[in-house]
Order: C-alpha cells, then structure tokens, then sequence
C-alpha cells in the first residue's frame, strides 16, 4: 500500500462523505461507505496534524511516487522481492 502524507488542514472532500472508524484506540481509518475503498489514515498522537491518503485515491497518483519505505518492522520476507515476480497487465490466462 502506498500512502501520500499532507497537512491534515489540506485536505478537502469534494464529493461524499468518507465513514470513519477507530481501528485501534487512536489510529482513525476513513473509506468510501459505498463501495469500502480504503481513503484516509490518521493517529494525532503518532502524526500530528497529518493525514495519509492512498495513493492510489488520487487524480493523479503517478504525480507522486514513492521515496521511502516506512513501518518495515513487520513486513514479511517475501516483500523484499516484489521486483523479481512475473507481472501480468491483467489476470494471467
């Protein structure tokens, strides 16, 4: 998952209104009530001020491509190898 990090007084909702949940006491987790897409990340103890958006959300997303890679403590061995693994444009025949 890919996420663009931007002062939470930035961000605007243009149409709809994203439900939000508490998903583990301060972590607050947005999305599209309609259809479940994953929207909005925030933690005010953690990240003040700041909220994530999936990158993937965006008009644009290719706009802004990733630079780091953040929360890797956990991150299963396989992921490391990503780059490696056949791709396919659409479902493999």
């Amino acid at each position: 998952m890919s996420w663009a990090m931007f002062p939470e007084a930035a961000q605007s909702v243009t149409q709809g209104a994203p439900k939000t949940i508490s998903s583990s006491g301060t972590a607050m987790r947005s999305f599209c009530p309609d259809c479940g897409t994953g929207l909005f990340y925030r933690n005010a103890p953690m990240l003040p001020g700041i909220v994530d958006v999936q990158s993937s959300t965006l008009d644009d997303p290719e706009a802004l491509p990733p630079t780091v890679q953040i929360q890797t403590a956990e991150r299963l061995d396989w992921m490391t190898h990503l780059s490696e693994l056949a791709e396919f444009e659409r479902f493999p025949g």
